[in-house]
């Protein structure tokens, strides 16, 4: 059996997904690019996080279920890792029957000759399995979000699919702090932009209350000099 050497293509590797979802475990062959198992014929169990390992298909080849990068499989052909039925061998005639001469004298059987036994041991070899070290996930990946609604900033951070910090309020002051921090065309501007409307908005309703507030004294002034 020869082992492809492309791998698997994105296509190939949603095909393997949609087969698992119905319980399939699909075939694959690997390839060059696994060292001295290329050739051999596994079934893929399970697809873990691409964005985790590159190593995210996981093949039982043998007992073990190990970890490969797609460009260490590729889909195996039909029939591939089925055994070859037996051809019967054929019937060898049978040895013709020589005829008996019996002679009158008699027959003095020979003495038995002992044959020494000689016991011998079957070495046992370790079988050797061609087997690829599963190297160590890594930490998932961090995430951590600036996000503004409703007039305010919030931070949640997430690791995986682990939240670690749920979204709590920060000062429009601290948020425009960590923003600087990134240094993306068009995002410093959009939060400034929405710090002045925020500005705009305040100082309307101080003009406001100060209003309020004016006409509230004037009224109590009046008040007072009534008295």
């Amino acid at each position: 059996m020869h082992a492809a050497g492309r791998g698997l293509s994105a296509d190939d590797v949603q095909g393997i997904r949609d087969a698992l979802a119905v319980g399939r475990k699909p075939k694959v062959v690997f390839t060059a690019a696994a060292g001295q198992i290329a050739g051999q014929v596994g079934q893929v169990v399970e697809l873990t996080d691409p964005e985790a390992s590159e190593e995210f298909v996981v093949v039982r080849f043998g007992r073990d279920e190990l970890p490969f990068s797609p460009t260490d499989v590729a889909i195996a052909p039909r029939g591939a890792g089925r055994k070859a039925p037996s051809e019967p061998k054929p019937e060898e005639p049978a040895a013709p029957v020589e005829p008996e001469f019996v002679l009158d004298t008699p027959r003095v059987p020979a003495p038995r000759r002992e044959e020494p036994k000689v016991e011998q041991q079957a070495e046992a070899k370790p079988a050797r399995r061609a087997v690829k070290a599963a190297k160590p996930k890594g930490p998932a990946g961090l995430t951590v979000t600036l996000a503004y609604a409703d007039g305010e900033w919030t931070v949640a951070a997430q690791q995986g699919s682990k939240a670690l910090a749920k979204p709590y309020v920060v000062k429009p002051a601290e948020a425009l702090r960590m923003v600087a921090l990134v240094d993306v065309p068009g995002v410093q501007e959009a939060v400034e932009q929405i710090l002045a409307a925020e500005r705009a908005d305040a100082e309307q309703q101080a003009e406001k209350l100060r209003a309020e507030l004016a006409e509230i004294e004037a009224r109590l002034a009046e008040l007072r000099e009534a008295h």
